[in-house]
């Protein structure tokens, strides 16, 4: 019996493991079937050859992956336990004094491996390969990326108050593109559609556009308007999901004590998104030991493969619609963002605990 009670956890590891490298394929090809759905149009028209379209595709890979090794997980345990179940493996294991949890012990290991796998991959190989793709997908349709931009632009100096909708950089940051330009200089505004930035001189020019004084009529402006502007003109951050996470850490402080300077409380919206990216690249790492606790537990329990593959099809659609639903609740404030990251986690192992408390 003592022999039985030793090899049973390894023998259980080794029934799981294939069926976690076939959902880990099984995933994936789904996934990149979905991404061929919806680019093989475009590739066609503008006859993108096979290998342009396999580096395309590639790029894709490490955003997909991680998504296929979280989900595996649950499909993994459950179809495993279910043939175990069926066989009445577990039973054997429980008349040689096996107790049920044990048998998720072997699995905790490799699921901090996983983890730890899905925090690089999250954390600097997708964004890294997301940017590429970015890159790569202009190119389909024989264009360049758009130049970075920054929308929502304001500053003060002195009695002059600059705003812009857009500021679109140019020249590698000595220039820019303004679009709906408002400069409130005194009691005098001036508007204009367009206008550009000399970094280089520190100066706006608008042109094309009105101006009006306080209690008067607007006016068309007569040529050019050159004004000072000692503002520094910087380089656009980059998306949240182009960015790796030490450079995004940077983003969030850069935004804090910008806002702190400017004798803002926290909490804007943009503060709110880069703090749950950040909250969600730590928090998806543990989902797969969440999973172990909360997968396993109800595979301990369900007698037979039908029951598990109900299992599997409950624990992702579960997961999706709580992991889906978390970035818009901290985006509005709803949820703080690391509670709205942890919130999948805490929900599964809640759940994996009162399963585990039916199988004391």
């Amino acid at each position: 019996m003592a022999a039985v009670r030793q090899k049973l956890p390894l023998y259980v590891l080794k029934e799981v493991l294939p069926w976690y490298v076939g959902g880990v394929l099984l995933f994936l090809i789904l996934q990149l079937t979905d991404v061929l759905s919806t680019t093989a149009g475009a590739l066609l028209s503008y006859h993108v050859g096979p290998g342009q379209a396999a580096a395309l595709l590639a790029n894709q890979l490490p955003g997909l992956l991680n998504k296929c090794l979280v989900l595996s997980v649950p499909f993994a345990l459950l179809l495993a336990f279910g043939r175990l179940a069926k066989d009445s493996e577990f039973k054997a294991a429980a008349a040689a004094g096996v107790r049920p949890l044990s048998l998720l012990l072997p699995l905790v290991v490799p699921a901090l491996l996983i983890g730890g796998l899905a925090y690089y991959n999250a954390g600097w190989l997708t964004p890294e390969s997301q940017a590429r793709w970015w890159n790569s997908w202009y190119g389909v349709y024989n264009q360049s990326p758009p130049p970075p931009s920054t929308d929502k632009y304001t500053y003060a100096q002195g009695d002059t108050f600059f705003s812009a909708g857009r500021v679109q950089n140019e020249d590698n940051g000595l220039r820019a593109q303004l679009s709906g330009v408002l400069v409130v200089q005194g009691d005098t505004v001036y508007s204009a559609q367009s206008g550009s930035w000399d970094a280089a001189a520190h100066t706006w020019t608008i042109q094309d556009g009105s101006s009006v004084t306080a209690g008067g009529t607007p006016m068309p402006l007569v040529g050019r308007l050159v004004l000072p502007q000692r503002d520094v003109l910087k380089r656009p951050d980059t998306p949240p999901d182009q960015t790796g996470t030490p450079q995004l850490r940077a983003q969030l402080a850069a935004l804090k004590l910008a806002a702190l300077n400017q004798g803002q409380g926290g909490g804007s919206r943009e503060e709110r998104v880069l703090a749950f990216e950040l909250s969600r690249r730590l928090a998806d790492p543990f989902t797969p030991l969440a999973f172990v606790l909360a997968a396993g537990a109800l595979g301990l329990l369900v007698s037979n493969r039908a029951w598990a593959a109900a299992g599997v099809i409950l624990f992702i659609f579960a997961f999706y619609v709580l992991w889906s639903t978390a970035p818009s609740l901290a985006q509005a404030g709803a949820l703080s963002p690391a509670t709205a990251a942890w919130l999948p986690n805490v929900a599964f192992l809640l759940l994996g605990g009162v399963l585990a408390w039916r199988l004391r």
